[in-house]
């Protein structure tokens, strides 16, 4: 699907814009647009209309894609979604190397640690952290991330060492927010005795 550009640099007039939206309204029998004299925005209906027609573009992009790599290397644009961390240490290399292998596949590489609506972002694959959120979506494990508790020697000194994991509750802790289940802890094997340092 192509970037989107201002209806003036696709030499589209303002004017003839305006018509087509109240035409469309008309046709549909909803109003798209909030419109105030500062500002133009979508309503609720208009929101949901432009979600769905981007996900028939996105289908008929790929139709195209795929009938024109029928007889031929894979063409084409996926979208991928991932956290930053992830993305950097991981997840370039393996984009690297597809393009490389795949030149016609062009990746659009999205790096947010901020939570999206994967549906209305039109993505492709998203790569998560954590148990899945939205049961209609298709998961797939690719991996385990091991997650280690770590205290500086100057905390330990103020709020002691925790000897149980039940004492953990107890303390003050620093977590990932935007990883699905990070707010529960399953501790495996022995606590290893701390001892901060004088």
């Amino acid at each position: 699907m192509e970037a989107f550009r201002p209806p003036r640099q696709q030499g589209v007039g303002q004017s003839t814009v305006t018509r087509h939206i109240a035409e469309l309204e008309r046709a549909l029998g909803v109003s798209l647009l909030n419109r105030t004299t500062r500002r133009v925005s979508l309503t609720d209906e208009g929101a949901r209309y432009l979600a769905g027609a981007r996900t028939i573009l996105r289908l008929v992009d790929e139709a195209t894609d795929q009938a024109r790599s029928a007889g031929g290397d894979p063409i084409g644009k996926v979208r991928v979604s991932c956290t930053a961390a992830l993305g950097i240490r991981h997840v370039s290399r393996g984009v690297f190397a597809l393009q490389d292998r795949c030149p016609g596949i062009a990746i659009d590489l999205g790096l947010s640690d901020v939570r999206i609506d994967l549906v209305r972002e039109a993505v492709d694959v998203a790569i998560r952290l954590g148990p899945l959120e939205d049961s209609s979506l298709q998961l797939k494990p690719v991996g385990q991330s091991h997650r280690v508790l770590v205290a500086s020697q100057a905390y330990l000194a103020r709020h002691g060492c925790p000897s149980t994991p039940d004492e953990l509750a107890r303390h003050q802790t620093i977590r990932m927010s935007n990883v699905m289940g990070s707010g529960t802890l399953r501790a495996r094997g022995r606590m290893r005795p701390c001892t901060p340092s004088r």
